[in-house]
């Protein structure tokens, strides 16, 4: 027999991005006394991102990290509390639904804010990491404008890619699309938006072998499928949309997903499960921009709210946050 930490909450929020900590931030602003299990590391895709330019209220811009620490900031101004910490297992069968996390323990919550997000597939280059944020991006909407008058290139075959590819004409001199296979597979309405955009060029049938670069990308090198032969095609950007993946593992079997992973909820939020809401990437596969994620939290506090309100405190359940107590397991 050994024993494990319960702790027991009113709201637990998993997720730490504009998402997660949006909701915490409303959540605590309505005395719910969140506790944002943030993940390690946790502050989700802006944690990664240099410059943001297009989150409203930074004229100047500002730094991804710099944004989720005020987010995180303003959250704990109101009571919102914080555990880094992964959540490795769930059982949301009933209430208080039960969070396991690696390292500290159990948590019971009355009520739950999904807010894992989604990560974009990359390439797995050598110099792919190095090069994020100088000139290697994920997000076209997030940092095509920094990219005036350079020539670029975009890595898919699907909507997504010709999405971003036709999107970036309107900053870059020239778009290059590259493709693994000989055909896309694109919807025809946007492979022929794309082959008819005269700033658009494609290469198919190639695997990107590497991005070249110092400080700054300089040229990405492929390989050609038939000959073998290796060449680099000069670029000072390197878009790679070949979609991305919902952190929603611990949740299956638990949430309705759909046949991509992605949590499916009803008048906005709610998920399959009631009590259990959700926010930001983890659903929105269309947007995916931070200022979406942080509205889709604000929604899904508000839900929360109105949920515990309507609901009739349970015996099993604390008020708000409560010490950790010892449990036999």
């Amino acid at each position: 027999m050994t024993e494990e930490s319960v702790t027991a909450v009113r709201l637990a929020i998993v997720g730490s991005g504009p998402a997660g900590l949006t909701a915490a931030l409303y959540a605590a602003r309505a005395n719910l006394e969140p506790l944002v299990i943030g993940g390690v590391p946790g502050g989700g895709q802006l944690t990664l991102t240099s410059e943001v330019e297009n989150y409203p209220g930074f004229p100047d811009g500002i730094q991804g990290p710099e944004l989720i620490e005020l987010f995180r900031k303003q959250a704990a101004k109101f009571g919102a509390r914080f555990m880094d910490d992964n959540v490795t297992g769930v059982d949301l069968t009933h209430r208080p639904f039960t969070l396991r996390t690696g390292t500290n323990g159990i948590v019971r919550a009355r009520c739950v804010v999904v807010a894992t997000g989604a990560n974009a597939r990359w390439l797995e280059l050598p110099n792919e990491q190095r090069l994020r944020g100088k000139g290697v991006s994920a997000c076209a909407t997030c940092d095509g404008f920094f990219f005036k008058n350079r020539e670029i290139v975009v890595v898919g075959g699907g909507d997504s890619a010709m999405e971003e590819a036709l999107f970036l004409t309107k900053f870059a001199s020239r778009v290059t699309i590259l493709h693994r296979r000989g055909q896309l597979r694109a919807s025809p309405i946007l492979q022929q938006r794309a082959r008819a955009h005269p700033k658009i060029g494609f290469v198919l049938d190639v695997d990107v072998v590497d991005v070249r670069g110092g400080e700054a990308v300089e040229g990405i090198v492929i390989r050609e499928h038939g000959s073998g032969a290796t060449r680099t095609i000069p670029a000072q950007g390197l878009f790679v949309a070949i979609g991305h993946d919902p952190a929603t593992q611990v949740f299956r079997g638990a949430l309705e997903l759909d046949d991509r992973g992605y949590i499916k909820t009803r008048e906005i939020t709610r998920t399959s499960v009631d009590g259990v809401f959700a926010a930001g990437d983890v659903y929105d596969h269309r947007y995916r921009q931070a200022v979406s994620a942080a509205g889709l939290g604000c929604m899904a506090a508000l839900d929360a709210e109105k949920f515990l309100e309507a609901d009739a405190p349970e015996a099993t359940s604390a008020p708000g946050v409560t010490p950790p107590v010892r449990v036999g397991l």
